[in-house]
């Protein structure tokens, strides 16, 4: 396994600031860098602050003396001695405009895209997990915001669900391009599907491809992976080879409609077949297929 270069990793894998996950049980420090931190507001629909620059649009992180960190606040990393956190609130603060990580991810920095993830996906889980899964009681934040405990003791840490994201190809110029049943018409991408207990990925890949589309893969390679926070998914991108009959046998509850498609019909893209959008890991491993840097 090799790392992509930095140049054709997914967008959402972009990521330059250290978390400091040592420093996460140490009380001082964390109080002593608090009031120099920079921070940022995440409402209850998951938008942020943004503000237009000459360079682009940007996270508006606040100075700690402006923010209401009654509810506690979570420590994303530090960067040049100068720490990150993030707060909940409402989207009543001034900035240009409040945006989602869809709508402006593409656009930032690669630090403040890492960030950014970090930020929403620390959201989703602390939503998720405000009561204890095994007593029910109400669980408080520790740790700088990385463990929730409850009542009993029992801590809960930030999980991430694995799912498995494949381009399946005829290891020659063709690939398969499906639309979800829940999408609206004209979007297409490549198979995908959560990795189920006990199994591992490469498994999830070969099931998955059988269950939407109805045939068998082998050649099964990893491509690289992607946060996606929404709620809390680690994309791993995979591509897989057709083998044996290339007869698409739709399953019609998750799959609204599959094809096989050319190099040359997947890059056209017209209006009734566009593909994934450029913040997508699908979208990347897509082109790499198109450029020929994937088998």
């Amino acid at each position: 396994m090799s790392i992509p270069p930095s140049d054709r990793r997914p967008l959402l894998s972009r990521a330059a600031h250290d978390r400091a996950g040592i420093r996460r049980r140490d009380t001082d420090w964390l109080a002593s860098v608090w009031e120099s931190a920079q921070v940022l507001v995440v409402d209850p629909e998951y938008t942020v602050p943004i503000v237009e620059t000459a360079d682009g649009p940007r996270l508006q992180w606040r100075p700690t003396s402006t923010v209401d960190s009654a509810n506690g606040h979570v420590f994303l990393g530090a960067q040049d001695a100068t720490a990150y956190a993030v707060v909940r609130g409402p989207s009543d603060l001034h900035a240009d405009q409040w945006l989602g990580l869809r709508e402006v991810g593409a656009d930032l920095p690669e630090m403040e895209a890492g960030l950014l993830v970090e930020a929403i996906a620390l959201a989703h889980w602390h939503d998720r997990h405000i009561f204890c899964g095994r007593c029910g009681g109400e669980t408080a934040i520790e740790q700088a915001g990385w463990v929730r405990r409850c009542p009993d003791g029992h801590e809960q840490f930030p999980r991430t669900d694995p799912a498995v994201i494949m381009l399946v190809h005829d290891g020659d110029d063709r690939c398969v391009l499906g639309r979800q049943s829940v999408w609206p018409p004209g979007r297409f991408s490549i198979l995908a599907g959560f990795v189920e207990p006990g199994e591992s990925a490469e498994a999830a890949v070969v099931r998955e491809v059988m269950e939407e589309v109805g045939i068998a893969v082998t050649d099964v390679r990893y491509t690289g992976s992607q946060p996606w926070p929404f709620p809390g998914s680690l994309m791993l991108g995979f591509t897989a080879r057709v083998s044996g009959d290339q007869t698409l046998h739709i399953d019609n509850d998750e799959i609204a409609e599959a094809y096989w498609l050319t190099k040359s019909e997947v890059a056209e893209q017209p209006e009734f077949r566009r593909l994934p959008p450029p913040l997508s890991i699908a979208h990347r491993i897509i082109t790499d297929w198109l450029d020929g840097v994937l088998p």
